[in-house]
């Protein structure tokens, strides 16, 4: 076992058809991030020489929090790189302990850490950032890669921290990616090279799916989404369990019903590879119970409130990152 995050990886992926981990996720091409079984492929010469130049010589992580500690169990679990060739830097000496548990080497200065590291993933709350980017600079290899998951901070800050050439990708990842069924979205500075983008693929989509988008904007956008998307389900899953225990179910029966539907439809709805209204209409009988309910739905504008709660994600993410006013507003109704 790796991690906490790991031990659910068998049950998660027992529901999974073949098909969900199709490209049709990926904007970059390819066939997409769980696609790529590394005990499934029988690679070309060329291949295998391009996957060369792709294997990671050092991996250094700034900070061991809870997003660390899913990519970390992501690319051991995937035999993207040993445990032995992975460092990380905490100032907590419990979480450093937890990390050695894996044999990976710890440091408490990040410095030390990330010198050598071809790739280095900055997992650091904002307002530290710019303090651990600047200190970290001189010993870090100016070639190297920089994966960021703070929120909140664009490339062009990242690179005024670390200068103008660097090597930036911007993450948005979910808090799915503990059990390796993330959504992350990401974008890249012009410097990152196409064997660093192709390796950046194999590091995000070994906890889940990767989303690359040309435009960094589109990681505000996302972040409203998918970002804070979880938090809507949970929403909705805990005013069903509680109306399931109103109409007098155990609480317990009551969970178990209403996660099992939302994994269900979840799933049901990627193989399915359709509009969700077609789902919707073809489990919605004329008079019947579930039109009865939609009706009252409907009546009582729930479309609107899912709308306007991510949209107003949407904004407060904007307002968050800059101190200029809001310049993309939502759609006059």
């Amino acid at each position: 076992m790796l991690s906490l995050a790991s031990k659910f990886r068998p049950a998660v992926a027992q529901h999974r058809a073949p098909l969900l981990r199709a490209a049709s996720l990926s904007t970059s091409g390819g066939k997409g991030p769980f696609a790529r079984s590394r005990k499934q492929q029988q690679p070309s010469a060329a291949a295998s020489a391009e996957q060369a130049e792709l294997e990671l010589s050092r991996l250094a992580v700034i900070g061991g929090g809870n997003m660390a500690e899913a990519i970390i169990t992501g690319v051991l679990t995937e035999g993207l790189i040993p445990s032995a060739k992975v460092v990380v830097s905490d100032p907590n000496p419990a979480m450093r302990g937890k990390y050695a548990k894996l044999n990976v080497e710890t440091h408490t200065r990040n410095s030390s850490a990330v010198k050598g590291a071809d790739v280095i993933l900055v997992a650091v709350k904002p307002q530290v950032v710019d303090d651990v980017l600047r200190a970290v600079k001189a010993a870090m290899d100016p070639d190297a890669l920089v994966i960021s998951v703070v929120a909140g901070q664009s490339i062009k800050q990242l690179q005024k921290m670390l200068g103008q050439d660097s090597h930036i990708i911007r993450t948005m990842p979910n808090t799915p990616a503990m059990i390796g069924e993330g959504t992350t979205v990401w974008a890249q500075s012009a410097e990152v090279t196409s064997v660093q983008h192709e390796l950046t693929k194999q590091i995000l989509g070994s906890f889940g799916v990767e989303v690359f988008v040309d435009d960094e904007n589109a990681l505000d956008m996302a972040t409203a989404l998918s970002g804070s998307g979880p938090a809507y389900f949970f929403l909705v899953a805990e005013a069903m369990i509680d109306t399931g225990v109103h109409m007098g179910f155990s609480r317990p029966v009551a969970t178990k019903l209403v996660q099992q539907t939302m994994l269900g439809s979840a799933l049901y709805m990627q193989s399915e590879d359709v509009h969700p209204v077609e789902l919707r209409n073809n489990i919605t009988s004329p008079g019947g119970t579930t039109a009865a309910g939609l009706y009252r739905a409907e009546k009582n504008g729930f479309r609107g409130v899912i709308a306007d709660s991510i949209w107003a994600a949407y904004e407060r993410c904007l307002e968050l990152g800059s101190s200029e006013p809001i310049q993309r507003q939502r759609p006059r109704s």
